[in-house]
């Protein structure tokens, strides 16, 4: 088996998604997994997939059964990114529900005990995120910042809350490797 490559998914959050695509570029080794939603917020933010198609592999969410998630058992992934991850994804994650591409990815990197690293789009009760048209005023609802709160608690689970953050703890997982 050739070394292990970093897991990396989109959902449909277009929560500074042109940052986290500029930095998710920037590395090697990677597997970019996109779930429906995920594609569509590409669309609407005008990013070309034969661009990143041309970069790292992709994968849709296309099935039913998610066979890509395989891969962890076999030892081809040292690390998952979820990044940028809807409040949905989250409290399906939250509650154990892996019944699309990534939380289904998420499911399987915890029971091989592959470091996830998480990045929610609802991080505080008042922020500022992105819009396909600007900066935007949101305010996450209860319930999704205790999703946020409750993922923070789950084993080989890391949450950042910020592009910086972000970067900060995928290049130290990188650098931790042998």
């Amino acid at each position: 088996m050739k070394k292990p490559r970093l897991a990396w998914a989109i959902t449909g959050s277009g929560h500074y998604i042109e940052e986290c695509l500029a930095f998710l570029l920037t590395l090697d080794d990677v597997d970019l997994y996109i779930s429906q939603a995920g594609e569509e917020v590409l669309k609407m933010y005008g990013v070309d997939l034969s661009e990143i198609r041309a970069k790292m592999p992709v994968f849709r969410d296309k099935t039913a059964s998610s066979p890509p998630v395989g891969h962890f058992y076999k030892g081809y992934y040292h690390t998952f990114v979820m990044a940028p991850a809807t409040s949905n994804t989250i409290a399906k994650c939250v509650l154990g529900i892996a019944d699309n591409l990534v939380t289904n990815l998420y499911s399987q990197a915890g029971k091989c005990k592959v470091p996830s690293i998480v990045y929610p789009c609802d991080i505080a009760p008042e922020m500022e995120t992105t819009a396909p048209g600007g900066k935007v005023m949101v305010y996450p609802r209860k319930i999704d910042l205790e999703g946020t709160d409750k993922i923070r608690s789950f084993e080989y689970t890391t949450v950042v809350e910020s592009v910086e953050q972000l970067i900060s703890a995928v290049n130290t997982r990188l650098q931790s490797l042998p």
